[in-house]
């Protein structure tokens, strides 16, 4: 087996440490959501805690890790007898990212269900983390129906398993512990809202504690078990810190006077429904048996919102998690009551150089200070339609405009990709998916998942004679056997190409423009979505965003996008299909959907720049590629050349005014209203 770095060994990191050490002591507060940047040891820690967690005692034999002292009634090994007992290490289970369901929630075997009515049930990945730790890295690109499946099971502490009518149920109780990069894509914020704590990290900019995490891997890497026996005292105190503050944890006391101070701060700070405030006391009450304390402080309760609210204040994905702690203290300082003072040295500090302590929260981004709170798309100032650019508007190289804010996003009319696709699970697109409505079956290539239980009958039917079929089951074979095939929505690849160029530059119009498109990347947010963005202006295009899952890079690299020059849309076109050739090699499954957003105009790339665009937008159409033109034409005179670049493309062209999913209705409004009308007269 091999040895895991000690978690008292982990530099820095008090936030994390304190949050997973708060869990342990009580699982109840729901898990933890680690978000930071790649390489700053999130994995490490995790795994790391595992080993700090008390022996369990389980029933010899049960598969589901029953507890002797109160076993599970409706244990799928049970009932349990008098059959002993072990002790065992904690488990720390790994859930994949590719995992399936099966491989989650566990399997029953169909055809023994079918021909003698026996539920031959094999244990997933949730009966295996029972009191335990389960660990999902890259929490945010998990499927969201194993997010559902995962997240159901941790609140109500039970796993069920359903197939054709057949059901199973086991006891699924754990410490979940997601870790997540922000830059490949947020979790929805009901999600969010799921796990109890959450926590930012980032590596240290502190010189001296760089060399020291540096000198303690490679001293862990060099001898992994000299290094873990020199931190064995610090892991063997803290975990008898642990088993203590466990004990200590049903003693300690919850007065109304803390309990107004929850309510009132989750109240100021409008979070949605009641889980913020039950998180908030489990984990101020964790807080203070950690401390030794059987009384709760106020400055537990800062702590606790420090490590409860920032996630579940995300109102978009665009808002960054955060705290304004000011506001925080004046609601605590508002609503303090009469309370015991504060321990002296109330701290979690753990044992050891680097043990941890200090509060909860978010930690300071660059060391100044808390992340900024931000309320959306900025308001821009109402301009004439058409207003010319002021004479001071800056400019750079070559008539370069400044950036200006994306304008108010709206609903957008629903794009799709047209077909049938097979591509990751979404909301955009129809395509084969293992959730969704059944409509057809077909023999299974491999383990079976969704029977299609009538079209198993009709296959075996026949045979029932020659079987020698003589009770009342039904006699299956594995041939009979058929997979359900079902419909639903897959998510694609929306690839945004963007004329930045000097005839898109009117003020009002590019602020009209980039909020066109903030409002797609919200749809694509909403539709789980790939997005990546192409920008063209002067000689040539460039892509400011490779495709990733993270519409918050999206939008980031869109509001500092700037404007001017030529309008080199061929060379944007060439660079488009260079990147969606790339994508097909790495994610043949994923369709794209080409989003091309310019007045049609092409300026710039060479002697004939209109047939050169031409000739790219026709290559976008050999290969297959659904597209979608959005016309920027201003102006009381309109040329129609995003119309035609459109049919180039073979795709649609909708102008800003169409892409709105309101102004659609309104279209619809009216027919009817004038076919009314029509029929009266």
């Amino acid at each position: 087996m091999s040895t895991r770095y000690p978690f008292t060994a982990v530099v820095g990191m008090d936030d994390l440490r304190l949050a997973l050490l708060l869990n342990a002591v009580s699982p109840a507060v729901g898990g933890v959501l680690v978000r930071g940047e790649k390489g700053t040891a999130k994995s490490t820690a995790v795994r790391a805690l595992a080993e700090l967690l008390p022996q369990v005692a389980v029933v010899a034999g049960c598969r589901f890790s029953c507890d002797p002292a109160s076993p599970d009634p409706g244990c799928p090994d049970g009932p349990h007898g008098d059959g002993g007992a072990d002790a065992r290490p904690a488990r720390m289970v790994e859930l994949p990212v590719g995992a399936s369901e099966d491989r989650l929630v566990g399997s029953l075997d169909i055809e023994k269900a079918l021909a003698d009515g026996v539920k031959a049930f094999e244990p997933g990945l949730l009966a295996a983390a029972h009191r335990g730790i389960l660990y999902v890295d890259e929490v945010n690109l998990l499927s969201d129906h194993l997010i559902d499946h995962l997240l159901d099971a941790a609140a109500m502490g039970a796993s069920h398993v359903e197939r054709e009518g057949v059901s199973v149920r086991h006891a699924a109780r754990f410490l979940l512990v997601g870790t997540m990069n922000p830059e490949e894509g947020e979790l929805r914020p009901q999600l969010l809202d799921r796990f109890g704590l959450t926590v930012e990290v980032a590596a240290s900019r502190v010189p001296e504690e760089r060399v020291e995490v540096v000198r303690r891997r490679l001293a862990f890497e060099d001898d992994p078990a000299g290094f873990a026996g020199r931190w064995a005292g610090e892991e063997a105190a803290l975990r008898e810190r642990i088993v203590a503050a466990r004990e200590l944890l049903p003693k300690v006391a919850l007065g109304d006077a803390v309990l107004l101070q929850i309510a009132a701060t989750c109240a100021a700070f409008e979070v949605d429904g009641m889980r913020a405030d039950i998180v908030m006391a489990r984990t101020a009450t964790a807080l203070a048996a950690w401390a030794g304390r059987e009384e709760v402080t106020s400055e537990d309760v800062r702590r606790a919102a420090l490590l409860a609210l920032p996630h579940r204040r995300r109102r978009n994905p665009f808002d960054a998690p955060g705290m304004d702690e000011d506001k925080l203290d004046e609601t605590l300082e508002r609503f303090k009551g009469d309370e015991p003072e504060d321990d002296p040295d109330p701290g979690p500090d753990g044992p050891g150089d680097g043990g941890p302590g200090g509060g909860g929260g978010v930690p300071p981004q660059g060391g100044e200070g808390p992340a900024p709170e931000t309320d959306g798309v900025p308001e821009q100032a109402p301009e004439p339609e058409h207003a010319p650019e002021p004479e001071h508007a800056p400019r750079g190289a070559a008539g370069e405009r400044a950036a200006v804010k994306a304008g108010e996003p709206f609903r957008t009319k629903t794009l799709s990709v047209p077909g049938l696709g097979e591509g990751a699970a979404g909301r955009r697109s129809r395509a084969r998916t293992q959730n969704g409505r059944t409509t057809g079956a077909t023999r299974p290539r491999g383990t079976l998942t969704k029977l299609h239980l009538s079209a198993t009958v009709r296959a075996a039917a026949p045979h029932q004679r020659a079987r020698g079929r003589s009770g009342a089951g039904l006699v299956v074979r594995r041939d009979d056997l058929r997979q359900a095939v079902r419909e639903g929505r897959e998510g694609n690849l929306v690839l945004f190409v963007v004329d930045a160029s000097g005839s898109m530059a009117a003020r009002r119009r590019m602020g009209a423009v980039k909020g066109a498109v903030l409002s797609l990347l919200l749809d694509a947010y909403q539709r789980r979505d790939k997005v990546g963005l192409v920008t063209f202006r002067g000689r040539a295009a460039e892509l400011a965003l490779p495709p990733t899952s993270s519409v918050d890079a999206a939008a980031a690299r869109l509001e500092e996008l700037p404007t001017g020059g030529r309008t080199p849309l061929s060379a944007g076109l060439l660079k488009a299909r260079d990147v969606l050739r790339v994508e097909r090699l790495r994610d043949p499954s994923r369709r794209p959907l080409l989003v091309v957003v310019t007045d049609g105009r092409a300026t710039g790339g060479g002697p004939d720049p209109v047939g050169l665009a031409a000739r790219a937008a026709r290559l976008h159409a050999a290969d297959g590629t659904a597209s979608v033109v959005v016309d920027c034409e201003a102006g009381p005179v309109r040329l129609g050349l995003a119309g035609e670049l459109a049919r180039h493309l073979g795709g649609t062209a909708v102008t800003l005014d169409e892409l709105r999913a309101d102004a659609i209705a309104g279209l619809v409004r009216e027919a009817q209203v004038n076919r009314s009308v029509r029929r009266a007269a």
